[in-house]
């Protein structure tokens, strides 16, 4: 005699929307434990005070499931919100737990505001890919109905699932939306170390500072025009970087050393320099100035930002004078890329674990070794070969990429 078919319980995926108020997720759960239901999966959002909510439970065996459905739905009711419910067949959730094990993507969009255009394109891009869009957050803070004439910063971030159909193809659209849509554009593999990196190194000139230093000082020695052009094409990749150095400083000979803190006192911060350290000091990050500039400005800056480490070249002053001559090692890009493997290691972390962010021809070697490699307001030549990069926001946008919310920072750093 045929064995009977074991019954297995029934799966529903119910969905509930109204104008949210405390409460009613408690509620509607407590109906759920009467009939001993267990919760498979649950989702919530809010959006100006409107509720969508979605559960799916398994109703036991001995529990009549259309019950449950219609003491749900009057439940609901009650509590003023819409009940819609689906009937998952076996098969069908068979399917959605062996869809457990595909990868998981993170893709940030970073603009001054979000447009519709913007926000089409990148789903358009999303689906083209094959791809699933499971949950879509917004990290940044609710933007005032008027402007106050400060900067402002907008960051969605797109949580997917599955492989692109076509990686290449991926990377190309990324930066076309990027070049044609005001916007940046970070993709990311979701997985643990993107969820704990714990150093983040940062270029010195054009970077974490508005200027490149070396151009200041040459102003100050009447050859600025001369040495802002090689810093140029150094950025650009088009001069060997410790040709360009030696070239540069060695038209500084005779310049008084007293001229340095006179610089370094208007020197100008990058957009969101601030709040960047700040915060990042705050969260336990390890920060580190990672320069080809010079160490009396790296100081300076660890002075004023809190920052951990400095590494950069140091100017050679011999009776209160600028020889025209660096002293010890190039910091070069080599340099650069092993420095933050030795940060990496100092404190026992994987390279994957780390945050460069730079500018120039010589940082793409660190931001090629860090696990998050971000080319900021960059050249052409850096843009292209880094995997990912800010262009339209300050440095701050960086805590979007680790998944910070604004709710989580303080605006301003701490007093110097």
């Amino acid at each position: 005699m045929k064995e009977p078919t074991p019954a297995t319980a029934t799966t529903i995926l119910f969905r509930f929307t109204g104008e949210d108020r405390p409460g009613l997720t408690a509620s509607l759960s407590d109906h759920f434990a009467k009939f001993g239901c267990k919760i498979i999966d649950v989702n919530q959002a809010v959006i100006h005070r409107s509720l969508l909510l979605g559960l799916m439970v398994r109703i036991p065996t001995d529990v009549d499931s259309e019950k449950v459905t219609q003491k749900m739905r009057r439940r609901a009711e009650k509590l003023e919100l819409k009940c819609k419910h689906t009937h998952i067949e076996d098969d069908a959730y068979d399917i959605w737990v062996g869809g457990e094990g595909k990868s998981r993507f993170i893709l940030t969009l970073l603009s001054r505001a979000v447009t519709a255009e913007q926000f089409a394109a990148v789903s358009r891009l999303v689906a083209d890919q094959g791809l699933n869009i499971d949950v879509i957050t917004r990290l940044s803070g609710r933007p005032k109905r008027v402007a106050d004439g400060k900067p402002t910063r907008a960051c969605v971030e797109f949580s997917l699932r599955g492989d692109p159909e076509d990686p290449d193809r991926l990377k190309a659209s990324l930066l076309d939306l990027s070049s044609r849509l005001d916007l940046d554009l970070a993709w990311q593999q979701d997985d643990a170390f993107r969820r704990n990196r714990r150093v983040v190194a940062l270029d010195m000139d054009s970077t974490l500072l508005q200027a490149e230093v070396i151009d200041e000082i040459a102003k100050e020695a009447g050859v600025g025009e001369q040495v802002s052009a090689i810093t140029e094409a150094a950025m650009r990749g088009e001069i060997d970087f410790d040709e360009s150095l030696r070239r540069r400083v060695a038209s500084l000979e005779g310049l008084p050393e007293t001229v340095l803190p006179k610089i370094a006192e208007r020197l100008e911060l990058t957009e969101g320099a601030e709040r960047l350290l700040s915060n990042l000091k705050r969260f336990g990050y390890r920060t580190a100035i990672l320069s080809g500039g010079f160490s009396y400005f790296g100081e300076y800056l660890r002075s004023r930002l809190d920052v951990d480490d400095v590494h950069a070249n140091q100017l050679e002053i011999i009776d209160g004078k600028l020889t025209g001559r660096v002293v010890g090692e190039i910091v070069n890009a080599q340099r650069k890329a092993a420095l933050l493997e030795q940060l990496a290691a100092s404190i026992g972390i994987d390279c994957e674990q780390t945050i460069a962010i730079g500018d120039g021809a010589n940082d793409l070697p660190m931001l090629s070794r860090a696990g998050l490699g971000i080319a900021f307001h960059a050249k052409p030549i850096v843009r292209e070969s880094a995997r990912h990069q800010v262009s339209t926001l300050g440095l701050d946008a960086v805590l979007y990429l680790l998944g910070v919310r604004d709710r989580d920072l303080v605006e301003q750093a701490k007093p110097v």
